[in-house]
């Protein structure tokens, strides 16, 4: 079955949706995730690592093609059928993905789960195998999916499913010596949270505080509009209590996964990594929600920062965490060369292979490594000393001491004393996205709202016929600042 050669390897990768860096077992003693922390001992951690974009499309195709969003063309979450949108288009189209890379290197490639980059109903270029969820969000009970080409709903628990539908992809495999790349994305732990889980997860929890999730006064940024995320920052509990248990499920689908590479003899010769499409906070910062969850769009850490762990025993080193600053764009060479497979030229090409840092080569953790992430026409550059934020036109800058202040409560960007710090970051940011951003799909100076795209940049449609509505149009209501009305029974940002 598969690989069994680790010069050859077979790749596991398992993606979340909306983790914050705070959700993870080993760090959260109130979350209850016995295989994920396994996998964390098993492998390296690496404790700063980034997102692209903090939301999904763009955060998505990034750790598909090492691109970053102005390169590749995915500005904001892709709005889809759910939303209105009919015939959609492959978003990724002319460029090279990390299953298409491996499987003209002969690798047997499986997507099971969200796919949330244009259409899923036929497999993406280089899948074989192939279960996608329709759209990017929804219910976890009567889910839209995509079986054998038609439109269904999938009668399974949504996470239950997509690791069922992962097992069968490995099942599938016994017999053949073609190495895999299986990539098996869940939904969870997005919203909707609240009635959505079974018992055996949700009962875990009860009796749980919550005290790890603060209960702070909402930011003046954050967006009231209607849906799962305002419910949740006006009552706190039952969301929380769904957010967890929908990752105690993700950790038993992760348990049920390494147990049949065990069973089968595979795990030393699989690569494992385990990270999200973007952060999350739960009431962290005055928020709840990603880098949509306030206008302006945001970049604070728990935003931007995700879980990254690779386990592969007897080539990643077990219990190290590298502190060392890392993003998204890297993925894609990482895997490659993990498999010992050239990575395309490309000269947009925004990450570079960490297999030099998870092996344990180089000393990383005091490394000078600079980070970039970039949200329409919000753009960040991080050090391991300071953030500094930017925004397209009359938007407000941002600069943050992160040594003296990790939770990022003091703005330094308007401290005369701070101009010289701010104008180097500022140059920095400025030379670097003009050497990985493409003219015909910048995304700085359009129009991106967090309230999602409705048509490929390719495409050369008007902004209007792209981009949902801008973030900017506002009703207010007493006591409330709010965006415009969402779709029947969903939230405007889900992402």
């Amino acid at each position: 079955m598969a690989s069994t050669d680790a010069r050859r390897p077979n790749v596991l990768v398992v993606l979340t949706d909306d983790q914050g860096p705070w959700a993870m077992g080993h760090r959260n003693p109130e979350l209850v995730t016995p295989a994920i922390d396994g996998l964390v001992a098993s492998g390296t951690e690496l404790d700063r690592f980034f997102c692209a974009s903090p939301v999904c499309s763009p955060a998505r195709a990034s750790l598909l093609t090492g691109r970053m969003p102005s390169a590749h063309g995915v500005h904001d979450w892709i709005r889809g059928e759910a939303y209105g949108v009919r015939d959609e288009d492959s978003y990724l189209a002319g460029l090279a993905t990390t299953p298409e890379v491996l499987a003209a290197a002969g690798w047997e490639c499986g997507h099971s789960g969200k796919w949330h980059l244009g259409t899923s109903r036929e497999p993406a270029p280089g899948f074989e195998h192939w279960y996608a969820h329709r759209t990017g969000d929804g219910r976890y009970t009567g889910a839209p999916v995509w079986r054998d080409g038609r439109a269904a709903e999938e009668p399974r628990y949504l996470t239950e499913a997509i690791t069922d539908e992962a097992l069968d992809f490995l099942r599938g495999n016994a017999g053949s010596e073609r190495p895999f790349y299986l990539q098996v994305n869940y939904t969870a732990p997005h919203s909707p949270w609240v009635g959505q889980h079974p018992a055996r997860y949700t009962d875990v929890y009860d009796g749980c505080r919550f005290a790890s999730c603060p209960r702070e006064e909402p930011h003046p940024w954050f967006s009231w509009e209607p849906g799962p995320v305002s419910d949740a920052m006006e009552d706190p509990g039952p969301s929380l209590r769904g957010y967890f248990a929908s990752l105690t499920a993700v950790d038993a689908g992760v348990r049920r996964l390494l147990d049949v590479l065990d069973g089968t003899g595979l795990r030393d010769s699989t690569c494992v990594v385990y990270t999200s499409d973007n952060g999350f906070s739960c009431g962290h910062h005055g928020i709840w929600g990603k880098g949509n969850a306030t206008w302006p769009l945001n970049m604070w850490e728990n935003s931007v920062r995700v879980p990254f762990v690779v386990s592969m025993p007897g080539r990643i080193p077990a219990g190290r965490v590298d502190a060392g600053l890392a993003g998204a764009c890297d993925l894609h060479p990482t895997i490659l060369d993990i498999a010992g497979v050239a990575a395309p030229e490309d000269p947009l090409a925004a990450g570079r292979s960490l297999l030099p840092r998870l092996r344990g080569d180089t000393a990383c953790g005091d490394e000078a490594v600079v980070v970039f992430d970039e949200y329409g026409g919000t753009r960040m550059v991080r050090t391991q000393e300071w953030k500094y934020v930017v925004r397209h036109g009359d938007g407000p800058e941002e600069l943050y001491h992160l040594v003296d202040d990790p939770d990022e409560r003091e703005d330094r960007a308007g401290e005369p004393g701070r101009a010289a710090v701010r104008d180097e970051l500022s140059g920095v940011l400025h030379d670097w996205f003009a050497r990985h951003a493409a003219a015909a799909r910048d995304a700085f100076a359009r129009p991106v709202s967090g309230r999602g795209q409705m048509s490929p940049v390719w495409r050369g449609r008007p902004d209007a016929e792209t981009y949902a509505r801008a973030a900017g149009e506002r009703r207010t209501v007493p006591g409330r600042s709010t965006g415009a009305p969402a779709p029947p029974g969903r939230s405007a940002r889900p992402g």
